[in-house]
């Protein structure tokens, strides 16, 4: 029987439900050369990954991608299996037992650390878990952040960086409308924090973020950004980078503003350019002052800007430290692992036995666990668009799983009813979407989001509809 025909349609496992996931399964079922069923699994009883989880709450036009991956899972081909941890509840032994192809979706949930004296000092926490933490991230729910001090230091200067500096320095009353997690907007009313520090090691040509992101820093009516006009400068070194319009746009949008000044508000967003922590400071047990090394900027023969210490030092009180530079994959059993990289080892979206390696039949990546945290929500989708054009051209050279795959649709569900597993469906998260709706319009928000996993469960037991249908 042909693998791909209405009588034996092609079954793929796509593990991860934030955008890449979506987007590859959104692909699959577009196309029309193979007749495709994708069941599509996560280890959080909710999907769409870091649309609900990463985008800040005061970004709701972003959020609003979620209607198109709703689209692609009201689809009558299509699966969700909600609740269940590849490794914990299901292995990949199993996936190629019921599956012809399998994509890992799984993005890159750890972060990478400073490696400088001090960082384990209290009152050090990554970004990840802070933007977890006000988002209502079921893995960051019982975080705690020391709101009491006065000064924060945000390390690094892409997007998340500065959704973390506008979330501390907005004013709270303009987040209540929105989705914020409860537990966080209270701990933001009562904030001390009066001066955020936003840390660059390299130059506002060089900057990661967008220019629309800076901007809104600069737009914010509760806090001055305020940047030192000797730091915008931009030398020869950085005339490669400053060619590229967005870059040119950043360079111009912060030169304008180190024109202003320190400003009138009474809290500041300090941006510095050029400087890199080399130490974290504590008393106590806990974090009172970063110390900074000023960069300078060179340039190799292709044009590329590295930072390079100077050994010239200072030191910045500040009680909060969050880190925010860069991300990386988690090992999942079973599904090899680049650790340098901190990804998924892949020849272009082909599954690589280890880096450089053997391909490995009918396994795919996607997203930040093909390329590396690269892009925006958007960039996903041409990223998984060619891993899928890879999996249609193994289909039609015959480089499938095996033979002896169950395509049987009982087959996971016996399963993981087997083990025990409470798996949650689409039907069932919608359910919990209309729980979360009604609950935040009685207190005037978008949503009151469910932060615990065994809430979200109790709230479909709870239900006359039985779970997992």
């Amino acid at each position: 029987m042909k693998i791909g025909s209405s009588a034996r349609p092609l079954k793929v496992a796509v593990i991860g439900s934030g955008p890449s996931g979506f987007y590859a399964a959104e692909a699959l079922l577009k196309q029309s050369d193979v007749v495709v069923k994708v069941d599509m699994f996560d280890r959080l009883p909710t999907p769409y990954g870091l649309v609900r989880g990463g985008v800040a709450p005061d970004h709701q036009k972003i959020k609003n991608v979620t209607a198109v991956y709703e689209r692609v899972a009201l689809n009558p081909a299509f699966r969700f299996f909600g609740n269940v941890k590849l490794g914990r509840d299901i292995a990949v032994e199993d996936l190629k037992r019921c599956y012809d192809q399998i994509v890992y979706a799984v993005g890159n949930e750890s972060d990478r650390r400073l490696g400088i004296p001090g960082e384990d000092l209290a009152g050090n926490h990554s970004a990840t878990a802070f933007v977890g933490w006000y988002n209502g991230h079921p893995d960051f729910r019982d975080e705690a952040f020391d709101l009491s001090q006065e000064s924060a230091a945000v390390i690094g200067i892409g997007n998340v960086a500065i959704d973390v500096t506008r979330i501390l320095a907005r004013d709270p009353d303009e987040l209540q409308e929105t989705d914020i997690a409860s537990h966080a907007l209270d701990a933001l009313r009562a904030s001390s924090v009066k001066t955020v520090w936003l840390l660059g090691r390299r130059g506002p040509a060089q900057a990661a973020y967008s220019p629309v992101e800076i901007k809104e820093i600069g737009e914010l009516e509760s806090a001055d950004l305020v940047i030192d006009p000797g730091e915008v400068a931009i030398g020869p070194e950085s005339e490669k980078d400053y060619a590229d319009p967005q870059n040119r746009k950043n360079v111009d949008y912060v030169t304008e503003r180190a024109a202003l000044g320190e400003g009138g508000r009474a809290k500041k967003v300090r941006l510095r350019f050029c400087i890199s922590p080399v130490e974290v400071i504590g008393a106590d047990g806990r974090i009172v002052a970063l110390k900074l090394e000023r960069n300078k900027l060179v340039a190799d023969a292709s044009g590329n800007v590295k930072a390079v210490g100077t050994g010239e030092f200072e030191t910045i009180p500040v009680g909060l430290v969050f880190r925010s530079v860069g991300y990386r994959g988690i090992p999942i059993p079973g599904v090899p692992f680049d650790d340098r990289a901190g990804k998924i080892p892949n020849a272009e979206g082909r599954v690589l036995a280890a880096p450089g390696g053997e391909v490995v039949p009918a396994q795919y990546v996607v997203g930040w666990a093909k390329r590396g945290p690269s892009g925006l929500v958007g960039t996903n989708r041409a990223c998984s668009v060619a891993t899928v054009k890879l999996m249609l051209e193994d289909v039609a050279a015959g480089s499938l799983a095996g033979d002896d795959v169950d395509p049987s649709d009982e087959a996971v569900p016996a399963m993981l009813h087997g083990r025990s597993v409470r798996y949650v469906s689409f039907a069932d998260w919608k359910a919990l979407d209309e729980i979360e709706r009604q609950t935040g319009a009685a207190k005037g928000k978008i949503r009151e989001k469910l932060t615990r996993i065994e809430e979200m469960l109790a709230a479909l037991e709870s239900r006359t509809a039985p779970l997992s249908v």
